[in-house]
């Protein structure tokens, strides 16, 4: 997908998340809804941009789209787990 087509998108949820107090909290629904929502193959082009430097992404899409972390899910969204927690 055009990338700037995801940047904005990824912004767009975040300002969705704007009124939240705490930006953690902020960072874990944007987070949240990549996973839910997002195709895997949007996910880890975003995930990919975020890590070269995330240009064009707003300081909580960016954070969440670094805490993607797709390696470790599966096309589910299903978080690969060693051990409790």
């Amino acid at each position: 997908m055009n990338l700037d087509a995801l940047v904005r998108m990824a912004n767009d949820i975040g300002h969705f998340f704007d009124a939240e107090k705490d930006p953690q909290t902020a960072i874990a629904g944007i987070e949240n809804h990549l996973r839910k929502f997002w195709d895997p193959r949007m996910r880890r082009q975003l995930h990919a941009h975020a890590q070269a430097g995330g240009a064009g992404l707003e300081p909580h899409a960016l954070q969440a789209a670094l805490r993607l972390d797709c390696a470790a899910t599966t096309d589910a969204g299903i978080r690969i787990s060693n051990g409790p927690g």
